[in-house]
């Protein structure tokens, strides 16, 4: 009797978290997702000239859609936990406010993708323990506005997106916060950022060793505590950017806009070997 009543339970938590995902995005992750794979490999190549694919609002985790061509879908408020997407096309595809927690992004290509208000929490994003950059998923012209990242991203090209209030900070505000059981950093070392927008971004905490700024919209982002060794800041706008204790041993300021606005530089580690 108590272990039908424990598999009750079980079920009815794992039924509720589907039901409220939209309420409650990090909720418990029931295995079985709406639809397979192949239904929507299918559905994908069905689809004709010009028209845009739509499976949003969709539980699709655990699946593996890797080298797919979504062909511009839309999949917004749709749930991709642990997701497997390598060499997958997600170009201009709509993923705003969708979870791809735990999914697998190598060398997926989301460039002009929508993905604001979107959650990537802990992906798979390199084949190997050598972390290989060119394993890296590309975002450049993406929207990115309000998105949640608590990843490695390193050799990541952003180039043009918009990460306006992105939030790179790493702790999770839950118990655990702080400790091993949440990620101490995010680590975005080689990134090209050049002409992105990240107005009011929080970048607190992340290494962004050899990171490309140039022409980057940067007024108001929040660096501190962030290592950016060796970072190019050539011609980005840096006004209210927040620099307080962040690492900028070998990082370029030259030409860079609004410096005389940037905060923190007095608190700066390594400011002596910046240039400027």
């Amino acid at each position: 009797m108590i272990r039908r009543l424990t598999g009750l339970a079980f079920s009815l938590l794992f039924a509720s978290a589907v039901s409220v995902f939209a309420d409650q995005p990090l909720g418990p992750v029931a295995p079985k997702p709406e639809m397979n794979a192949r239904t929507i490999t299918t559905l994908l190549f069905q689809t004709k000239p010009g028209a845009r694919p739509d499976f949003s609002n969709k539980y699709l985790v655990y699946l593996d859609l890797s080298e797919l061509n979504f062909k511009g879908a839309n999949l917004a408020h749709s749930d991709f936990y642990g997701t497997d997407f390598t060499g997958a096309n997600l170009k201009g595809a709509d993923l705003s406010h969708t979870r791809l927690d735990r999914s697998v992004l190598m060398r997926a290509d989301l460039s002009g993708a929508n993905l604001s208000g979107a959650t990537i929490l802990r992906p798979t994003i390199y084949a190997d323990l050598s972390n290989n950059v060119l394993d890296a998923p590309h975002f450049s012209g993406a929207n990115l506005t309000d998105v949640h990242v608590q990843a490695e991203l390193s050799g990541s090209d952003f180039r043009g997106a918009d990460l306006s209030r992105a939030n790179f900070y790493p702790l999770e505000g839950r118990p655990g916060e702080g400790t091993l059981a949440t990620a101490y950093r995010n680590i975005l070392k080689y990134c090209d950022f050049s002409g992105a927008r990240m107005t009011d971004a929080n970048m607190e905490r992340t290494v962004l060793w050899f990171a490309k700024f140039t022409g980057a919209n940067l007024r108001d982002v929040n660096f501190r505590d962030a290592d950016l060794s060796r970072a190019d800041f050539a011609g980005a706008d840096i006004a209210g950017a927040d620099f307080t204790r962040a690492d900028l041993d070998g990082a370029n300021f030259v030409g860079a806009i609004g410096i005389a606005e940037a905060k923190g530089l007095g608190q700066a580690i390594n400011l002596d070997r910046a240039q400027r």
